[in-house]
């Protein structure tokens, strides 16, 4: 593979891309996408757009991190010098305006959620992220969002109050990856275990008030907790960066187990199960592109 197509791919983190695409499956499922005759080409438009969103966010991340990336990750294509900082800031913009655009093709609603998040991905990568709560917040937000843009396929969103489950886990993945680096946040993760025990109990409660048949969305939850806490224990006994960076990968990755989770108690378990097929094509990406 070229070297500079494979920087530009570097910076839009594909092992991620496929937990954007869960997200609108998981938002189309509560809207009730199988109720009515499948609106496929509506839905592969809300897909392409969040999957540009989220590349877009990535790259703009990378771009005003920069001068940060110089000391901590000089090996990333930009401070590497394989990327250009000024077309990667242009790579960036292309994907965002590509994400609104794709949005608008399905309805205006779908475009104003797609311009909103957006929005929230230009504040969290050049302002709210260097606070402490502000930024795994507005990076919530941006989840929530995305979970809405899925919601909102058919010009009216519906349950919109469960776009807070993503926003908790984000921001509880985002106070995980604070130490990353550096290593020592057992506080950090201390209160991310609590973040992921309340998103756990509101996807029971969602279980219990939605799923025709609990049994059958029950797995997925079980899968989901499994895949996340196994290796936050690991890394708060072994608070080393590589422990806790694979706590980061591994709650990011099982974004996909947890919209499967979500979208079962509004659908049916093929449906799930078919969603649940992005988790090994983001195993896959991940041994080939960094999720972090």
């Amino acid at each position: 593979m070229n070297s500079i197509l494979k920087g530009y791919l570097q910076l839009m983190r594909p092992a991620n891309l496929p937990t954007a695409a869960a997200d609108i499956f998981a938002g189309a499922a509560m809207a009730g996408v199988l109720t009515s005759s499948f609106p496929i080409k509506s839905l592969l438009f809300l897909v392409f757009s969040s999957v540009f969103l989220y590349a877009g966010g990535v790259v703009l991340n990378d771009v005003f991190d920069f001068k940060i990336d110089q000391i901590e990750r000089p090996e990333r294509p930009i401070p590497s010098g394989l990327i250009p900082l000024k077309y990667a800031a242009i790579f960036a913009a292309i994907l965002l305006v590509l994400g609104v655009f794709f949005a608008f093709l399905v309805n205006h609603l779908c475009a104003y959620v797609a311009l909103a998040i957006a929005v929230a991905i230009i504040i969290y990568d050049g302002f709210s992220k260097k606070y402490q709560f502000l930024g795994p917040l507005n990076m919530g937000l941006c989840r929530g969002l995305n979970l809405i843009l899925g919601m909102s396929l058919f010009g009216v969103i519906g349950s919109w109050w469960y776009s807070f489950i993503p926003l908790v886990y984000i921001f509880a993945i985002t106070l995980i990856s604070r130490g990353e680096v550096h290593g020592n946040n057992r506080n950090h993760i201390i209160w991310a275990g609590v973040l992921y025990a309340v998103v756990i109990l509101a996807v029971v409660i969602i279980m219990i008030i939605e799923a025709t048949h609990f049994w059958q969305a029950f797995p997925f939850l079980l899968l989901f907790i499994f895949l996340i806490y196994r290796p936050l224990v690991r890394a708060y006994h072994l608070n080393s960066p590589e422990h806790i960076k694979k706590a980061v990968i591994a709650g990011v990755l099982s974004l996909v187990v947890l919209d499967a989770a979500l979208a079962v108690s509004f659908s049916v378990w093929w449906y799930a199960l078919l969603l649940l097929l992005l988790l090994p094509l983001s195993i896959l990406m991940s041994k080939l592109f960094a999720v972090t």
